[in-house]
Formats: structure tokens, sequence, C-alpha cells
């Protein structure tokens, strides 16, 4: 009787371990999304082009001192020049993030020349990783031009020439769509809000040039919403990436309207906005809390103005340099600065408790724009830690 006692007191503990222990995994009450530019893989052949070594973006980074002798900008990644599209890589970037508090990736996601461009980090990487239960993801469709700013034996002339364009007429938007829908939208890890897939658009006049003009983009958007829902969810949130040239259209005749910006975001279609950079925005050429002074400005402009649900987003620096060799410089982006940035973002959602708590960051590795969350040989695991403080605690 006595053994048996101690069998269920054991078996009462340890259910008790494992409820503690999936109660930890829910106690985190924000939704932290960082973008992923997926660039820093090593099995991607169209990615060769532009860096023919064949290790992605990281040519850029290892060779910044080669091209540019001397240059300030001397970063090194702690964990390496890791392949982001080996699974087990991104197992140990999975637990990273997780860890310290970021929950989503939202992956920068394009497509060019009629197929996908820069997916394996997605598909082989972070799908196919052991650990991927423990975070959501969602796509931010970067339907920009690609230029020769990638190629680091053309970025430095500024040419500028466009490679491919990332104009899609209807025929290429439905085909996209209906493949983003079957191939992600439908698996569980895929980052929904009440229940609607979210999905990023990037460029907003590249898509209504591709498309044809505003009425047949505000057609084509409404279709997507529709296929959305024919494939069993309640609808699509449609995030609008807010930055001047999405919002300040020159084709609306705004003229009648005492909210033009709002109007044309409402047409479209569009039920959420958050931005990808702040320096989209404001001047970065200056000194973070001088631009987080800004920034919390827009977001209460954009709170006022604008009908769509707005995600408070952080940057953590900028300086393009490693791609051009000279760049506006965002300065003191310190980690400590940065975490009192995370906490004005936390102080926003706090006062929208309407909203689903979610803050997004640019980014979990954009080292060629020098803002990334990963460590390095400046700020170690500084970026990391300072989410983890705000959103995890200390």
């Amino acid at each position: 009787m006595k053994k048996s006692r101690i069998v269920i007191l054991l078996l009462i503990a340890f259910s008790l371990n494992i409820y503690s222990q999936k109660k930890d995994v829910k106690t985190q009450k924000y939704d932290v999304a960082a973008f992923l530019y997926p660039a820093y893989a090593s099995d991607d052949q169209r990615l060769r082009p532009f860096w023919p070594w064949g290790i992605g973006e990281w040519e850029t980074v290892m060779t910044m001192q080669n091209r540019y002798p001397g240059h300030y900008w001397n970063r090194k990644p702690l964990w390496g020049y890791i392949n982001e599209a080996d699974p087990s890589v991104m197992e140990m970037e999975i637990e990273q993030a997780s860890s310290h508090g970021v929950n989503v990736f939202i992956f920068d996601w394009y497509w060019y020349d009629g197929r996908p461009f820069m997916e394996t980090t997605l598909d082989n990487g972070f799908l196919k990783a052991k650990n991927s239960d423990k975070m959501k993801f969602y796509l931010m469709w970067a339907n920009h031009d690609a230029l020769n700013l990638w190629d680091t034996r053309l970025a430095k002339y500024n040419e500028d020439n466009i490679i491919w364009t990332g104009k899609i007429d209807r025929d290429e938007f439905e085909k996209i769509c209906k493949r983003n829908i079957e191939k992600y939208f439908k698996l569980p890890s895929y980052y929904k809000i009440d229940g609607k897939p979210v999905f990023m658009i990037y460029d907003i006049p590249q898509l209504i040039a591709g498309l044809g003009g505003v009425d047949r983009t505000i057609d084509a958007l409404n279709w997507f919403k529709e296929e959305t829902k024919r494939a069993g969810f309640p609808g699509l949130d449609l995030q609008i990436t807010m930055w001047v040239i999405n919002v300040n259209y020159s084709g609306i005749d705004g003229s009648k309207s005492e909210n033009p910006q709002n109007d044309f975001v409402n047409k479209l279609g569009f039920t959420s906005a958050t931005h990808y950079q702040f320096v989209h925005f404001t001047d970065v050429n200056r000194s973070y809390p001088d631009i987080m002074s800004d920034v919390e400005k827009e977001w209460a402009r954009i709170d006022s103005v604008f009908d769509v649900v707005y995600y408070p987003h952080v940057s953590v620096g900028w300086d393009n340099s490693p791609r051009t060799g000279k760049s506006a410089v965002m300065r003191d982006n310190t980690p400590e600065n940065f975490e009192k940035a995370l906490i004005s973002a936390r102080d926003y959602l706090d006062r929208h408790p309407e909203q689903t708590p979610l803050i997004t960051i640019n980014s979990w590795n954009e080292w060629t724009e020098t803002s990334y969350l990963m460590p390095d040989n400046v700020y170690g695991y500084g970026y990391l830690d300072a989410v983890k403080n705000v959103f995890l605690g200390k």
C-alpha cells in the first residue's frame, strides 16, 4: 500500500510538472515577430548570380573589409557564417529566438521571373526543423525590384539596374495567392489572427502598377480574400507595410476627402499595418533616442489617422554600407536604448488591449543593413537579452 501511494504521488507530481511546463509555454503575453531575410543560405542556386561563393549574402558581410579597406564596419556573427536553410542550424536559431521571447518569424518572401526566390530558408530550414512548433511564421511579400544592389561587384557603382521586376499581372497574382494558401496558410505553424492568415505586402505602387491600376488591384485583393475563405479560413488579415510610398500614392484623387490616406488603405482592403524599417519614414542618420521620439509620434499619428489595426514596430538599427560602402548610420542604437524602444512598443500594446498583442522587429538577421538581433562581436547577445528582459522578464 505504501509503495502504491508513493507511485500515485510520483504520478501526480509528474503530471503537475507537465502541466506547469505547458503552462510556462503559454505565459508569453506578447507575440514578438522578427523579420527574417532568407539570403543566408548555401543550397539555393538562384542566389549564385548575386553571391557566387555559394553562401548567400554572407559573402557581402565577409568581404566588407576587402572591398572597403579600413572601413569602420567590421561586424562578425558569433554563430559563424551559418547556413540558415539547414534544419539543424535553424533548430538552434529557433531555440535561441524562442528562449529570448521571439516567437514569430516574418519571412521576407520573393517571387521573380515566374517562380519563388530565396524560399529554401523557409522550406528546408524552418519547416524541417524538429522544434519548429515552438514558433509561428508568416510571409511578407517583398515585391520590390531586384537590383544590382545585392551584387557586391556592382553595388558600388550605384547603377540600380533592374535584374528582375517585382511587378506581376493578374494571372501571376492568382498563381501566387493559390500557391501560398495551399503551401503555407494551411500549416498549423502559420501565424493567424482570429483564425485569419496574416499576409503582408511590401510595395503597394509596384502591386498597383503590375495589376493595372487601383480598381484592378482592389478587385484582385478582394479575390484573394474570397479565395482564402474558400480554403476554409474565416478570412485574410491583409497587412500593409506602413511606409510613405504606400499611403501617399499619387494615383488617388484625395481632394474631396478629409483623410485620403486612410480612404486609400481602406479602399484596397487592408485590415492591419506595421512598419518594416524606421528608414521608411524618418531620418535615421542621427541618435537612436532622437529617432524613437519621432517613432512614438508616428505610432500616435497612425493610431489617430487610420482605421486599420497598427502593430508597433521597432528597428534595431540602420547602416547599409556593407553593400554600398557608404550609408546613413543610426547612432547610439545600443541594446540599452533598444530595450527602451521595446518597452515603448509594449506600452503601446498595453494601451490597446482590444487588439492582438503583436510587435514587429527589424530584424532577426539583416546583417548588411546592420539591423539584426543575432549575436555579434560588438554587443554579443545584447539585443536578444533586451527582448527577453522586456517580454519574458529579467
